[in-house]
């Protein structure tokens, strides 16, 4: 991950957000989906992607805020 991208993940039976290189969550939820819209709105104000993770923490999806930084040239 870029320094400054947004990570949402799974730890201690919570779903968290945190910057890409902090060692604390900014954000505690008790869903997923609860958990994603803050990491999404924290991606959005700082310009940089938001990666979403499963409990694995294997990363089931990337999201690049503004959508015209996306390095892919496909939608979606």
């Amino acid at each position: 991950m870029p320094k400054g991208d947004i990570e949402t993940y799974y730890e201690d039976g919570q779903w968290k957000n945190r910057p890409e290189g902090n060692q604390r969550a900014s954000s505690t939820h008790e869903t997923k989906g609860e958990a994603q819209e803050p990491g999404r709105e924290m991606a959005k104000e700082r310009g940089v992607e938001h990666v979403i993770k499963k409990t694995d923490g294997t990363i089931t999806e990337k999201n690049t805020y503004p959508r015209s930084r996306d390095p892919r040239e496909i939608p979606g």
